[in-house]
């Protein structure tokens, strides 16, 4: 009953959670699963694709929990291999996948590198093998290479016979066989640590936490190549993580530091990182943390811990934001801004986004990537196509971001309303005109706590 009781004000919660161009299509948590007085009990996770079919991998305090995302948009539960260490402190868990297996690390206690077969899904995984000798023990985050069959940890803790020894910032792997792991390279030893690193074509962009960002060549693994660094910046705390464009011409990284800001930065030819704006959500009522981001040549799609997902556009100087679902309700008097959503993957084939928030779960979202990406940011109301064919969908978009709902009406050339909507929770919408060829004024009106403002526009139907 106790259960019921809280699924049930949880779904109360998210309806009223503030949510904006993005639907909420589902939520999976299973809070039989162990956690301290905080309530956490999940972490990282992983999205993929195999065959026509999309799954994702998330991290729990007992180890890692898969589930099938749904034609019809369900998060169904499939299957789950206990952690090494299982314990309500196992609250870091990451995944990466290489041909049929799953790689699973954790940082906390006991904990080993799982490979996980994922050859049977959807019906079952199995644990193939598990790792936990002087190559790794703990780790904080993974990576792989997998056109050159290569596995990148950050931050290793070897254990051996149950002795942890000296933390490695970063080894590399052959994954020549996939099932045991074959030690490369390990460095550096002028860093602390490395938290996380992003990876492209062997170009490895190191998050080395109180020691800013390193940028290597990693062509040769065993010999890799210095190319930059940013190790003093504005507004600099704790850097966590980042993220590459396709393009390659734009970095996005976080520092997890309360009231650091996520910095958008432009990437030369040589790989030299210049910061161009700082950006995020406001500070109140106490100070925020940006957690962990994955941007495209356009968006970056932040999960914000207590904010939740956040969605940006990056051709706008500074970044705006476009959408947002907060998947944390914060308690009253809360002031710790690092509870909420930990992880975020959004280059699904459906487009589909997948969060994973330490309190409450896997979450599956909806969002028109391709509406948002196909306008180019204006200062302007965008109305389009323009002129519209009678019976076709038009698109309307406001250009004010703080904007949650806002009303449509269509007027005749005599000034009747023939048309008329109501959008909530959202800053456009794509409906269908039926009405006969000629001229309208199209009227948009939205207002919040900030203000308000009108718009007007002529549309042609045709």
């Amino acid at each position: 009953m106790k259960q019921i009781l809280f699924l049930f004000l949880l779904q109360i919660a998210h309806v009223s959670a503030q949510s904006k161009n993005i639907r909420l299509l589902d939520n999976w948590q299973d809070t039989s699963l162990m956690s301290n007085s905080s309530q956490v009990r999940y972490s990282g996770l992983w999205a993929f694709s195999k065959g026509n079919d999309e799954y994702a991998v998330i991290g729990t305090t007992e180890g890692a929990a898969f589930l099938q995302l749904m034609e019809n948009n369900e998060l169904l539960f499939i299957d789950s291999i206990e952690g090494n260490y299982a314990s309500s402190q196992a609250i870091t868990r990451e995944y990466k996948r290489y041909q049929n297996y799953i790689y699973a690390i954790g940082d906390e206690g006991d904990a080993s590198l799982q490979i996980i077969d994922i050859s049977y899904l959807p019906d079952s995984v199995t644990l193939a093998n598990e790792v936990q000798d002087e190559r790794v023990g703990k780790a904080h985050t993974i990576h792989i290479d997998s056109v050159n069959a290569l596995l990148y940890l950050c931050s290793v803790t070897p254990i051996v016979n149950g002795q942890a020894l000296g933390l490695v910032p970063l080894r590399v792997f052959s994954l020549e066989d996939p099932l045991e792991p074959l030690l490369l390279w390990e460095g550096f030893e002028d860093l602390a640590e490395v938290h996380d690193m992003e990876l492209r074509d062997q170009i490895a962009i190191l998050n080395c936490g109180f020691d800013g960002i390193r940028v290597y060549d990693f062509s040769t693994p065993a010999a890799p190549v210095y190319l930059s660094n940013l190790e003093f910046y504005q507004n600099q705390g704790y850097n966590h993580q980042g993220s590459l464009s396709p393009d390659m011409s734009t970095y996005v990284f976080a520092d997890e530091t309360p009231g650091t800001r996520i910095k958008k930065c432009t990437v030369s030819a040589d790989f030299d990182l210049q910061i161009q704006h700082n950006f995020g959500v406001p500070d109140a009522p106490y100070l925020k943390t940006p957690h962990n981001i994955y941007i495209t040549n356009n968006l970056a799609y932040v999960a914000y811990y207590n904010d939740g997902v956040r969605i940006y556009d990056l051709r706008n100087n500074p970044p705006k934001e476009i959408a947002a679902y907060d998947t944390h309700i914060d308690l009253p008097g809360n002031t710790f801004s690092m509870w909420g959503a930990w992880g975020i993957s959004a280059d699904l084939p459906s487009k589909r986004i997948v969060v994973s928030d330490r309190i409450s779960g896997l979450y599956l979202f909806d969002f028109d990537r391709d509406l948002f990406e196909t306008a180019a940011p204006s200062e302007a109301l965008q109305v389009y196509p323009n002129p519209v064919e009678s019976g076709a969908k038009v698109v309307v978009r406001l250009p004010e971001a703080n904007a949650s709902s806002f009303n449509i009406r269509v007027l005749s050339a005599t000034g009747a309303i023939v048309h008329q909507i109501e959008i909530e929770n959202q800053t456009y919408i794509a409906f269908e005109l039926p009405l006969a060829a000629g001229c309208y004024t199209l009227e948009a009106a939205y207002s919040n706590s900030t203000g308000g403002k009108d718009y007007r526009k002529k549309i042609v139907i045709i």
